[in-house]
């Protein structure tokens, strides 16, 4: 007697992919998305299209996530390279092709930066469903070449919309970040990083890389400010370049500080500060106002399409931030971040900063990023 067939189809787990990579600012928000998509879909697969830096790989070894490494390389305008650019191209969009393809892949997530053209160009061709990221108000090139050939474009402002074409679907969703800065504890970031409870708190941060004029600046200032307002407490992220720097003015001015190069522990510090002080990266900012912290902005000056500067804009225009030119030297910064800063020492500034700060945030924007992607 042959054996009953079975009544059921076995299905495997949905599969999605991340395009893109190179830099902490473009694989986080994937990260987050991909976390949330494993909260609300634990048995789904994902894999990561990324660049062959190193950093993508530090990222993505300790999760469970698969990478496969594209050799697309960012455009050029050299007339030397440009054959490089086009067959290293060619090979990433049929490799992408290649694994969304074969993986079943069901639909794919753009994550901005040159990395992310190949899968979403690919999945394009494929019929599977795609969106990218857009968390900076004006979009990079390679977003903008790819706002026509996705299904939606994510914004985290309002304000980019006026980049692109009207014809293009845009959703203002915000900027997904980690789950782990919903829940930081402020007290337990104080413990942390051996600060005091009970005292104000401010944190300088110039992101992973540190910022030499925001350092130099803070670190004249500090002492002046610490003696005018004793009960604030500083934790200063330089990056790596300044760290002994720093921490030595500090110690020959006899102003206390927590002097740090870089800490993973970013939810922990944002939680633990009543007022920062940093660059106007799309990633930062958004951390910023899903904690509604006040801050103090130095937008990165050197970029062409001063879109730090614009993003800057969304917080000032709405009252939640101040924002500071960075002429690029401490000694002139000194002056206009220590105005901004005394202003900020006012509680009732602070506080009126901080609810505007809230107001802007969009603690939930991975898991709806990761809602749409689920369909």
């Amino acid at each position: 007697m042959r054996p009953a067939l079975a009544n059921h189809v076995d299905m495997k787990p949905e599969h999605y992919a991340f395009a893109g990579g190179g830099t902490g600012g473009h694989l986080f928000p994937g990260l987050a998305v991909a976390d949330a998509v494993r909260r609300q879909r634990p048995d789904a697969r994902i894999t990561f299209l990324t660049t062959t830096r190193p950093l993508d790989r530090q990222l993505l070894e300790p999760t469970p996530y698969a990478q496969v490494e594209q050799p697309v390389r960012p455009l050029t305008l050299s007339p030397l390279r440009i054959p490089k650019f086009y067959i290293s191209w060619r090979r990433s969009v049929a490799l992408a092709r290649q694994v969304l393809r074969s993986q079943g892949v069901c639909a794919v997530l753009g994550l901005g930066g040159y990395a992310a053209g190949p899968g979403v160009v690919a999945a394009r061709s494929l019929g599977i469903r795609t969106a990218i990221l857009n968390p900076d108000v004006v979009p990079g090139k390679a977003n903008r070449f790819l706002a026509r050939r996705c299904d939606l474009v994510i914004l985290q402002w309002d304000a980019a919309r006026e980049h692109f074409p009207p014809n293009v679907e845009c959703r203002t969703l915000g900027c997904p970040i980690r789950s782990t800065f919903a829940g930081a504890d402020g007290e337990a970031g104080r413990r942390q990083f051996g600060l005091e409870a009970g005292r104000p708190v401010l944190l300088v941060t110039g992101a992973s890389q540190g910022a030499r004029s925001i350092n130099h600046a803070v670190m004249r200032l500090w002492p002046a400010f610490h003696k005018a307002y004793p009960e604030w407490q500083l934790l200063h992220l330089t990056g790596r370049g300044d760290e002994d720097d720093v921490r030595r003015a500090y110690v020959d001015a006899n102003a206390p500080a927590q002097v740090l190069s870089f800490t993973h522990e970013m939810p922990a510090a944002l939680a633990a500060a009543d007022v920062v002080i940093s660059r106007a990266g799309a990633s930062t900012l958004a951390e910023l106002t899903a904690l509604g912290k006040p801050a103090i902005l130095l937008p990165y000056p050197y970029h062409r399409d001063q879109h730090q500067r614009a993003n800057a804009d969304v917080l000032v225009e709405a009252g939640a931030a101040v924002l500071v030119e960075d002429t690029g030297r401490g000694e002139a910064n000194e002056r206009f971040i220590l105005d901004a800063l005394t202003r900020m020492a006012n509680p009732a500034a602070r506080d009126e900063t901080a609810r505007a700060a809230a107001a802007l945030g969009r603690a939930g924007a991975a898991d709806e990023v990761a809602a749409w992607l689920l369909g």
